[in-house]
C-alpha cells in the first residue's frame, strides 16, 4: 500500500521535530544536516552557549571554585540542568522523529484508515504539520521565557544563599556577570527548548486525538493484542528520554538544596513521586484516546467469534459424535482437532486485546527508567566520610 500522503501540502514523512524557526536556524548555521543528522554538534554548541560562558565570568570573577558560599563548580544544578538534560532534550529529537514518523506511517500501511477516511487524515497531518512550523508560536514561548519564566526561577528555583550568579553588595542584591548570562542566556535557552518540546507534546495529543475520532479498522485477531495499533507504544519509548531529562533537573534541583542549604532527600518523597506520576500520565494520557476503539472492537471480535467457535463446534460434535466419520479418517490426529485448538487459541488473543496499546511491563519499564536519576540522591543520606568507610569495608 502506499504510504504517501495524498494531500500534495504534506511532507511524505510525517515528523514533530522538522520545521520552525530554530529548526531553520540550525540548517542555516549548519548545526543539522536534513533531516536530523549531527546531533553532537547541537549540543557542542548549546555547551559553548550555555554552559562555557558562565565558566570563564566565573573564573574572571573568582567565584568559580571560591569566593562565595555556593561557587559555579560546585553548584550541581547548573550542571546538569545544561551538560546532561538540555542535551538529553537535543538529543531527544532525534529518536522522536525516527520513532514518530514510523508509527503515523504505520496507519496507512496497516490499512487501519479505511478510504473512506483517508482525506480527513491526510488533513489531520497537514494541520499538525502548519502548526508545527509556526514562526508565531515560537515567538510567543521565547517571550514566556524571558519573562514569566525569568520571573518563576528567581522566585522559586534559585538558591537564596550567596552564590556565583547572585551576590550581596553596597548596591545590594543583584546579578553577577554570570548570574545576568545564566538568567538571561543560558536559562532563557533551557526553558525555551523545553517549552518547544511542551508544545509538540501538545500537537501529538491533537494529532492522536482526531485520528481516534476516524473510523479506524482495527483488529482483534491482531497478535499484538492491542487492536493492530500496538505500534503506538513506540511514541513511549520515543519520549522517554523527553522524561528523563525532566528528573535528571528535578534531581539536579534536589541535590543543590540538600548539598547548600541543609535540606533532607525525605522532604521531597512527595514531590518525588509526584514528578514520576505526572511524567508518565503525560506519555499515557495520549493512548487512551483509543480505549472507546479498542473496547468497541473487542466486543465485536469476542461475539463474532463466539458465533464462528459455535458453528464449529457443532460441526465437530456433529461429526465425531453424533455422526460416522470417515473410514479413511481417525479422531486421533485429525485436522479438526488442530482446527478446533487453533480457533481456542485465536478466541484467548480475542479475549486478551488490551484497552491500552501497551502492556503492563512496558509500564512499569517506564517507571523504572524515569526515577533513576533520583537513585544517586539516597547517597545524600549517609555523611560522605561513613559512606567510604563502609565501602572500603565491603571491599577490603
Amino acid at each position: 500500500m502506499n504510504t504517501r500522503f495524498s494531500d500534495p501540502g504534506v511532507q511524505e514523512n510525517f515528523s514533530l521535530v522538522l520545521g520552525g524557526p530554530l529548526y531553520q536556524m540550525y540548517l542555516r548555521s549548519r548545526l543539522l544536516k536534513p533531516p536530523v543528522e549531527l546531533v553532537e554538534r547541537r549540543v557542542i554548541a548549546s555547551i559553548a552557549v550555555t554552559w562555557l560562558p558562565l565558566l570563564i565570568l566565573t573564573l574572571m570573577a573568582g567565584s568559580a571554585l571560591g569566593g562565595v558560599k555556593v561557587p559555579f563548580l560546585l553548584d550541581l544544578d547548573v550542571h546538569i540542568r545544561l551538560l546532561l538534560a538540555l542535551p538529553l532534550l537535543i538529543g531527544t529529537e532525534v529518536v522522536v522523529h525516527r520513532r514518530m514518523s514510523v508509527a503515523v506511517d504505520q496507519f496507512l500501511v496497516r490499512g487501519i484508515i479505511v478510504p473512506n477516511d483517508r482525506a480527513r487524515f491526510d488533513q489531520i497531518i497537514a494541520t499538525t504539520m502548519r502548526w508545527r512550523n509556526s514562526a508565531a508560536v515560537e515567538i510567543l514561548l521565547i517571550a514566556y521565557s524571558t519573562s514569566l519564566g525569568y520571573w518563576i526561577w528567581r522566585q522559586g528555583v534559585s538558591l537564596h544563599v550567596g552564590t556565583w550568579y547572585y551576590a550581596t553588595g553596597a548596591i545590594g542584591e543583584h546579578l553577577t556577570a554570570a548570574g545576568w548570562w545564566y538568567a538571561f542566556v543560558s536559562l532563557n535557552l533551557f526553558r525555551f527548548v523545553l517549552l518547544r518540546w511542551y508544545f509538540r507534546l501538545i500537537l501529538w495529543y491533537i494529532l492522536l486525538w482526531r485520528i481516534s475520532r476516524l473510523s479506524l479498522r482495527l483488529a482483534a485477531l491482531h497478535p499484538d493484542r492491542a487492536g493492530g495499533i500496538g505500534f503506538l507504544a513506540g511514541s513511549v519509548r520515543a519520549f522517554t528520554p523527553l522524561l528523563v531529562a525532566h528528573t535528571v533537573t528535578v534531581s539536579g534541583a534536589i541535590a543543590n538544596l540538600i548539598w547548600h542549604q541543609g535540606a533532607r532527600l525525605p522532604e521531597f518523597q512527595q514531590e518525588i513521586v509526584g514528578v514520576i506520576v505526572l511524567l508518565m500520565a503525560v506519555v499515557l494520557i495520549p493512548l487512551t484516546f483509543f480505549i472507546g476503539a479498542l473496547a468497541r472492537s473487542k466486543r465485536e471480535g469476542t461475539r463474532e467469534y463466539e458465533v464462528l467457535a459455535m458453528e464449529y463446534a457443532d460441526e465437530f460434535r456433529a461429526k465425531w459424535i453424533r455422526g460416522k466419520p470417515p473410514a479413511e479418517e481417525r479422531l486421533i490426529g485429525s485436522g479438526d482437532i488442530q482446527s478446533l485448538a487453533d480457533l481456542g487459541n485465536a478466541f484467548e488473543v480475542v479475549r486478551g486485546m488490551r484497552l491500552l496499546p501497551l502492556d503492563r511491563q512496558a509500564i512499569v519499564a517506564l517507571a523504572v527508567t524515569i526515577a533513576l536519576p533520583f537513585a544517586p540522591l539516597a547517597l545524600t543520606m549517609f555523611p560522605v566520610d561513613e559512606l567510604i568507610t563502609r565501602l572500603m569495608g565491603k571491599i577490603f
